[in-house]
């Protein structure tokens, strides 16, 4: 059976990741900063939960201690927490939760996730990235992100990416790919009008969570493929 870890799960594109993996047979972890209501969609699901907030490295540090004493491997690791501020804020403390949150965390969970993920023969890490922080997609007026008046998450996003790549070039046994997995109507795209449903995105998550061991490593893709950032 697939071990699967997905922060931030308890809601939104992560919560339907989770559905979707627990159908293909992988043993998911859910990832929640609220024990309780990681524990809710954990029995909603028939998932396995974790207590875990991506900006404590002890709570990191516990829940992948959980992880390894109950399953002694991890196979697939999915970076789904983050956090958007609301547009127009550009201010220090937010700037740092931004960072904290959607970059430093993907450092904090690669690195305690790592000893377990050596352990998989399939090991698959996956950052739920963005294409507002493509330097592509931004400088693009043709592009929807072009207007985005979000510069701490496109910012933090763009380090996503870049952690993403930067960690398949030092750990080529391990598969590293960043996803763009659309424009979702979630809690955090709220402000905004549209956005599909949080499981039509979260297949693109699965379709790169799934990969197998000849998958490709160190890309950042939608649903059509390699995006350019």
């Amino acid at each position: 059976m697939t071990v699967t870890l997905i922060t931030g799960a308890n809601k939104g594109i992560g919560f339907e990741t989770a559905r979707q993996l627990v159908k293909l047979g992988h043993e998911v972890y859910i990832g929640a900063r609220d024990l309780g209501r990681g524990e809710a969609a954990a029995a909603e699901l028939g998932a396995r939960v974790v207590q875990l907030d991506v900006t404590d490295d002890v709570s990191v540090a516990r829940a992948l201690a959980t992880i390894d004493d109950a399953e002694g491997r991890l196979d697939v690791l999915v970076h789904n927490a983050g956090f958007q501020e609301q547009a127009g804020v550009a201010d220090g403390p937010t700037a740092l939760r931004a960072f904290d949150t959607n970059a430093v965390g993907v450092v904090r969970v690669t690195q305690a996730a790592l000893p377990l993920l050596l352990r998989s023969m399939n090991p698959t890490v996956v950052t739920v990235s963005s294409s507002a922080g493509s330097f592509w997609a931004v400088t693009n007026p043709d592009r929807p992100e072009f207007g985005l008046p979000l510069a701490l998450y496109s910012a933090s996003k763009a380090a996503a990416t870049m952690l993403t790549v930067q960690y398949a070039k030092a750990q080529p046994g391990i598969r590293f790919n960043a996803v763009e997995p659309g424009y979702t109507d979630t809690d955090m795209t709220s402000a905004y009008e549209g956005g599909r449903s949080a499981a039509a995105s979260a297949e693109v998550v699965v379709r790169l969570a799934t990969l197998g061991p000849d998958g490709p490593t160190g890309t950042f893709q939608d649903e059509t493929g390699d995006l350019p950032w």
